[in-house]
């Protein structure tokens, strides 16, 4: 994950009319962005940490992703003033505020993965994902999932600095001490941030693509289409920053700094703070089919719908046989 492309050309002029229509457009995708998911992202943690119990692994995963993204989304005004006038925070705020969005979305990322991973074995094992110890390795993986993202968001700091430009200040570069370090950090942010997730994502639905066709349990799909559509925004959202980033790439090996577009990459950068916000609507999106008829109660029910199958449809999974049939809670008929 590169934002030093994300929401940093690396050309340090701005302000041709290309760059300036990029801006443009990426003040109003972050306001946009801003305005849907900061409210939805807060809404989904107050609804799980009010509502929702007992908090199966998914909530939680859902729970910590809800919180990333709301770290991401609260930094936009910065970003959106920083876009319109300049930075006037200060260079260590400036390298505070990048480290943080980098170990958020870095977060978010691995949060999905490990909810294609958590399914493909509730789905393939579904006693085995009940064993205390099994819990166990998934809390620490949840653990280790930030603590790699604090980890890969230290070159962030590293590099990010305020340089000072035709239009004054601003906090959208980062100064590379050598060819060799900004190839191998980009590569690093690209393969970490993108590459090893959406191939693990990939492996996962497909491994439980078929099994999943043939179960007739209804609740199961539906927390699987939940995360699928997770795992397809995410591809979306992210797939035009890492394009951008390979181009980036050839750029260097090319010696090109011509090459690339500044407004292409300030509008592939507000895309991935879009994805932070898309969350929140496909949960609602998801809570339309609840039986509830009031609708501000919905989403609520629809978050103690998935953990409460996800806490037993690996019971019912095990113990579905020819002679004998079960109700949607496992209850023999």
């Amino acid at each position: 994950m590169n934002l030093s492309s994300a929401t940093e050309p690396t050309t340090k002029n701005l302000m041709d009319p290309l760059s300036s229509v990029g801006q443009t457009i990426s003040a109003t995708f972050l306001g946009l962005a801003f305005l849907l998911g900061a409210p939805g992202n807060l809404l989904v943690i107050w609804i799980i940490w009010r509502h929702v119990k007992p908090r199966t692994h998914t909530i939680l995963l859902i729970l910590h992703l809800a919180a990333a993204d709301l770290l991401v989304l609260i930094t936009l005004p910065l970003w959106i003033y920083s876009l319109v006038y300049s930075w006037v925070f200060g260079e260590v705020f400036c390298q505070t505020v990048v480290y943080v969005i980098h170990v958020c979305m870095y977060s978010s990322i691995f949060l999905i993965t490990l909810m294609s991973i958590e399914r493909l074995v509730a789905v393939r094992y579904p006693l085995v994902i009940n064993f205390s110890s099994i819990q166990n390795v998934l809390d620490v993986s949840l653990i280790a999932a930030w603590v790699l993202a604090l980890l890969l968001g230290v070159p962030a700091i590293l590099t990010q600095e305020v340089s000072e430009g035709v239009g004054g200040a601003q906090c959208l570069f980062r100064n590379f001490s050598s060819v060799a370090q900004e190839r191998t950090i980009i590569s690093l942010e690209t393969i970490a941030g993108f590459v090893v997730p959406f191939t693990i994502m990939s492996i996962c639905y497909c491994l439980v693509a078929s099994q999943l066709r043939e179960s007739r349990f209804q609740d199961k799909r539906k927390v699987m289409l939940l995360i699928a559509s997770l795992v397809l925004a995410f591809t979306l959202c992210w797939l035009p920053h890492h394009i951008n980033n390979i181009i980036q790439l050839v750029c260097i090996q090319s010696m090109d700094s011509s090459c690339g577009s500044d407004s292409l990459t300030l509008i592939a950068g507000a895309l991935v703070f879009v994805s932070s916000s898309v969350n929140p609507v496909l949960y609602a999106f998801a809570a339309r089919r609840s039986k509830v008829r009031i609708r501000g109660l919905k989403i609520i029910r629809f978050f103690q719908e998935v953990a409460t199958h996800t806490k037993h449809f690996n019971i019912c999974e095990c113990l579905n046989c020819e002679n004998v049939e079960y109700d949607d809670q496992c209850v023999i008929i």
